[in-house]
């Protein structure tokens, strides 16, 4: 991995989360930063650790998961560049009740809770952003929760699909899972068989194509509306 001198102030200028804060708010909060440059699995921080602060991905790709009582494990989240993690347990002040482990090479901040409570204290647009995140956050464990207690292994990996696709008004599009398929069948709350069964059944019916880690979505509409 590359390990050429990050440019932290601007980095963290056009961070989604920190775009409301003033230059002077910048310097200060990357006071508190801390860069980690991580290969491939290498583990931030264990289930049970301490909530140290917010984690802020420039590039890469973490998950974040917990061990299933088969000794599995279970995938809650994936984030990319641009997204944050830790922040709900950083305001609880508890363990962390997950492990986060990188899928990718990534280079990692991690931003002091201190810094980001001084932050929120002296910048409401910073504090609404930093609800807004939350929100979103929940919105989608509520979403969920519900795809897995109410739609079907294939409705949800089309809704999976559809999501990652992001772009309603294409008629088609190329999907790059982000992680193996383990990891997706994880996070979708399927077994790697059952993935792959539905990935198979859309394929049979001419709704997609699956090369590796690409997923070519033919027809938009027919997906959708495929049961």
């Amino acid at each position: 991995m590359s390990r050429a001198k990050l440019d932290l102030h601007g980095v963290l200028a056009n961070l989604p989360l920190f775009k409301a804060l003033s230059p002077a708010e910048i310097d200060e909060l990357g006071q508190s930063v801390r860069e980690i440059r991580a290969d491939r699995g290498e583990v931030l921080f264990q289930k049970g650790d301490p909530s140290t602060g917010l984690w802020v991905i420039v590039f890469g790709q973490v998950k974040l998961a917990f061990p299933s009582p088969s000794g599995a494990e279970k995938v809650l989240q994936i984030f990319g560049p641009g997204q944050s993690f830790g922040e709900a347990v950083m305001f609880l002040e508890r363990p962390m009740p997950v492990y986060a482990q990188t899928l990718v090479d990534s280079l990692i901040l991690h931003v002091n809770k201190n810094a980001i409570f001084n932050a929120i204290e002296t910048d409401a647009t910073f504090a609404r952003r930093m609800l807004a995140g939350l929100s979103t956050r929940l919105h989608e464990l509520v979403h969920d929760v519900e795809s897995y207690s109410l739609r079907s292994a294939a409705q949800r990996v089309i809704g999976y699909l559809l999501q990652e696709g992001n772009d309603e008004h294409a008629a088609s599009f190329v999907v790059s899972l982000p992680a193996t398929k383990n990891v997706i069948a994880s996070r979708l709350n399927l077994t790697p068989e059952t993935l792959s069964r539905v990935f198979a059944q859309l394929s049979h019916e001419g709704l997609i194509t699956v090369d590796g880690r690409d997923v070519t979505v033919h027809d938009v509409e027919r997906l959708r509306a495929f049961e």
